[in-house]
């Protein structure tokens, strides 16, 4: 068959598609293939603004993902830079966002040099508060907690710094708006 590999005909609003795979080899043909396929999401008068999980079935497993229907959102593009190491610490970085209960990790590894961190994108409802929430620790049992807070808004840029004693935490938020319709 010459073309694409797979026709899509659309009725729904929103659709998803997947294509996961599980890293076996050098080459993309030695993974294995956890999901391949698509989701539809046609209902605009459910609930928006809260979290809802779908569980996705594959041939080596299940993924869950959490959406969200956001009214009136903008985007957070978080980056964080570690600099002025003094001692190599664990990080554990976390994302509340205003009228959801659970946290979205950033990162959660070891520092042992001054970097950057892989940067994040969070949506977030214009107007209501984002806080960071930052786990210092030289081992499991000794642990120092920074929150930092950021007001969302439709375009901009904040900054804020952490002061520790392993290192300076340099802390950037870029606001920008979604496309609406």
């Amino acid at each position: 068959m010459v073309g694409s590999k797979r026709g899509i005909d659309m009725y729904s609003i929103i659709l998803l598609e997947y294509d996961m795979r599980i890293k076996a080899g050098r080459v993309e043909d030695d993974d294995h293939q956890l999901i391949d396929g698509v989701s539809a999401l046609s209902d605009l008068q459910g609930t928006w603004n809260r979290a809802f999980r779908k569980r996705i079935h594959g041939d080596c497993g299940a993924v869950d993902l959490v959406l969200a229907r956001i009214h009136d959102a903008v985007l957070a593009n978080v980056e964080v830079v570690i600099s002025e190491v003094q001692n190599s610490f664990n990080l554990c970085l976390r994302c509340s966002i205003g009228g959801y209960k659970k946290q979205i990790r950033l990162f959660d590894g070891a520092i042992g040099e001054s970097r950057g961190l892989k940067r994040s994108v969070v949506v977030v409802v214009d107007g209501s508060t984002m806080d960071l929430k930052f786990e210092v620790a030289s081992e499991p049992s000794c642990s120092a907690e920074h929150r930092r807070s950021f007001k969302a808004r439709t375009h901009g840029l904040d900054t804020r710094e952490i002061k520790t004693e392993f290192g300076l935490i340099s802390v950037k938020v870029a606001w920008s708006t979604l496309l609406s319709t």
